[in-house]
């Protein structure tokens, strides 16, 4: 007789990287087990929808290949040989390396490294109390978000715009440099709306047929890193057709004037011989904004993946100022709610040991740090230790070989925390089982949107398993700074703390709502009542290397990359990684559907829906080099090389090659992953990782 299993709702929030940070509903089946997940319907963001990787969570939760105990290495780095080691020991062990690295070289000899596995202020930010308190090496993050941050705040003076909500009610969307299908499908809930209910067109802009665009109404397939002459030419068409709103720009602009003079030049033919639009294409996009006040500009992380995005994104934000879009409900721009939380992480990072003369190492540089480039370690000690959370640099880090070559260091003990036997942990000393979001407490902003959400304990994580926040705590007893401010806490009181410092209610208020939404007024969120530049006015005038900006390179780092060549008004930068004859195509790397970021990319249901790693190209391309659909191709740079089977596609575009996703190294042919070939060098002026701007040669395998 089949007995009915008895099951509860749990309430959490999506943990990933991802700008939705949606809101959940979790089947809970036992204390350890969950089962199906769903989007909350009654948050007016996530709208019931989420995607559905997230929806399939209970794979990677209960997953068989899940880490379970402690792993130290047993012979040589990297051959897959371990043993079984008990908490106490691992965690003795790690102490016991730290404190040799610093005896021997000095504090900054340690490097805690971490992002965004887990975008929970608890569990994430938390490795910074560990780091101030001992005086360890400093982390620039600048992995994903500086260049288009930047470049946002360049405009506006702050990260924050119009509410992403209003997108339905827009008579135009345009969906600029996100793929937002595949990586933040609430964005689509919103735009497809507008379209149902207004009959507003979906614009999409970007460098290949990816499924966003397969969505648009209207799609704009441009080269790649252009995106800031597209901007320019839009501008112009305004100032020259009168579809610039003059009276707008002469309240709320610094310097229209000036701008306009500056793209007198920039027409739709020299915009189109830079971006492969054709003309009328450029011009009917700029005659249909011209004549519709609700145009929303949602704008991605794409111009975070190019050298010239901060140029870039800023001139796209240009565009709804010169047109005026700003002041009408449903029109202006979004990209990030970065200054609406005001969080005071003072104790969950112990600001208060926070000492501005330790050295920062930029993230993105992992592997010049790790092998020893002297500017990539400021002049300072090499690291010789590592805890690593939240994070694969092996995998997704780029210019993988030195990332790679750096880890397998015989001085350079490496701890990782993980909840699979990423590509990192296989070249680690130890490896630390770690638990899921669904297995503790913690707190969660969406980037994308409004809301503050509570992610409580849902289940019980395996006995052998633990939390980020019980491996920084039992260090810091080990490490004898267990008495600095912060330590000694639970999750749920750092939270709460967190909440009371910030000037919200505390987490009681928070749990019992499971959500608060900060979103501004309109006449805020519109910058009705002025930009918040200097002024009041929208910058088309930028002074880069003065810029305050939230991502900014402490002052021991200075500015980074080539900042002297960034114009000062909206324009094509040409600081991209361009063709040569040697290297007669562009490479781009975009988001896989079915993973974020390597997360996911273990999981039966992802793995079997995106097949394997592919280089798109487009058909005129393959007939050019004689290769046919399958047929197995070595593409490289100066970085390295690797082979993948070609997929003829017409969604690509002419001397583009496109591979998707972030696959494990070990999925290629050679064991290398497709970061092999993205380059580290800062994209000014902030630095950031252009992992999209890639120049490649190829031929058959």
């Amino acid at each position: 007789m089949n007995q009915h299993v008895q099951t509860r709702k749990g309430y959490t929030a999506c943990p990933h990287d991802c700008p939705s940070t949606c809101a959940l509903e979790v089947e809970i089946i036992d204390e350890r087990t969950i089962g199906r997940v769903r989007g909350a319907e009654d948050n007016s963001y996530t709208a019931g929808v989420i995607c559905a990787k997230v929806a399939r969570y209970a794979e990677r939760v209960h997953h068989p290949d899940r880490l379970l105990k402690p792993l130290q290495l047993v012979g040589a780095k990297g051959a897959g040989g371990w043993r079984e080691i008990g908490w106490d020991d691992a965690l003795d062990l790690v102490a016991e390396k730290f404190l040799q690295a610093e005896a021997r070289y000095g504090s900054e000899a340690v490097w805690p490294y971490y992002y965004a596995g887990t975008m929970g202020l608890v569990q994430r930010d938390g490795i910074n109390r560990l780091r101030h308190a001992k005086r360890y090496s400093g982390e620039f993050d600048t992995i994903c978000t500086n260049t288009a941050w930047t470049g946002f705040v360049a405009g506006t003076g702050k990260l924050a715009g119009v509410d992403p909500r209003e997108m339905a009610k827009s008579d135009c969307v345009v969906i600029w440099g996100t793929n937002a299908v595949a990586t933040q499908v609430n964005v689509m809930t919103h735009a497809v709306r507008a379209r149902k209910e207004r009959g507003a067109p979906i614009v999409v802009i970007d460098i290949y047929d990816n499924p966003t665009m397969k969505q648009a109404d209207i799609a704009l397939k441009l080269r790649p890193g252009t995106d800031g002459a597209l901007a320019c030419a839009l501008i112009h068409i305004a100032f020259r057709d009168g579809t610039a709103d003059r009276a707008y720009l002469d309240r709320y602009g610094d310097d229209p004037t000036g701008l306009e003079a500056h793209l007198a030049s920039r027409t739709p033919e020299w915009a189109s011989r830079i971006t492969g639009l054709t003309v009328a294409e450029i011009e009917g996009f700029a005659a249909l904004i011209g004549r519709t006040p609700r145009t929303f500009f949602r704008l991605g992380y794409g111009f975070s993946r190019q050298r010239n995005g901060a140029v870039a994104m800023h001139a796209a934000l240009s565009v709804p100022t010169v047109y005026g879009h700003w002041q009408h409900e449903g029109g202006g721009a979004f990209h990030n709610n970065g200054a609406l939380w005001r969080f005071d992480k003072a104790l969950i990072e112990g600001l208060g040991d926070l000492d501005h003369s330790i050295r920062h190492l930029d993230q993105s540089r992992i592997g010049a740090v790790l092998t020893g480039d002297a500017g990539a370690l400021a002049g300072g000690p090499p690291v010789t230790a590592m805890l690593v959370q939240n994070t694969n640099p092996a995998n997704v880090a780029p210019e993988q070989r030195d990332v790679v070559r750096g880890l397998m260091r015989e001085d350079l003990f490496v701890a990782v925390h993980e909840q699979f036997m990423t590509d990192t942990a296989k070249l680690a000393d130890l490896v630390l089982p770690a638990a899921t979001s669904m297995e503790y407490d913690d707190i969660y902003r969406g980037g994308g949107q409004s809301h503050i959400l509570f992610g409580p304990k849902l289940i019980e994580h395996p006995d052998t398993v633990r939390t980020n926040h019980f491996v920084i705590e039992e260090l810091a007893k080990r490490l004898g700074v267990a008495d600095r401010p912060g330590f000694g806490m639970t999750e749920r009181e750092l939270i709460d703390d967190l909440l009371i410092r910030s000037g919200y209610d505390g987490l009681e208020s928070l749990e019992r709502d499971r959500w608060l939404d900060v979103q501004p007024d309109f006449a805020t969120a519109h910058y009705l009542d002025g930009f918040a530049a200097p002024g009041g006015k929208f910058r088309f005038r930028v002074d880069w290397a003065g810029l305050v900006a939230p991502n900014r390179p402490p002052p021991s780092m200075g500015l980074l990359g080539p900042v002297e060549r960034l114009p000062s008004f909206p324009d094509h930068a040409d600081l991209i990684e361009d063709i040569d004859a040697e290297h007669p195509y562009r490479l781009a790397t975009p988001p896989a559907r079915q993973f974020l970021n390597s997360s996911f990319a273990e999981t039966e249901g992802s793995r079997k829906r995106e097949g394997r790693p592919e280089l798109r190209m487009h058909p005129d391309d393959a007939a050019r080099e004689g290769v046919t659909d399958g047929q197995r191709v070595e593409i490289g740079n100066r970085r390295g090389e690797i082979v993948l089977p070609v997929k003829i596609d017409t969604g690509a575009k002419p001397g583009v090659l496109i591979h998707e996703g972030l696959w494990p190294n070990g999925a290629f042919e050679r064991g290398e992953g497709i970061n092999v070939l993205t380059g580290a060098d800062p994209a000014a002026p902030f630095g950031g990782a252009a992992f999209h701007d890639n120049k490649v040669w190829m031929r058959p395998a």
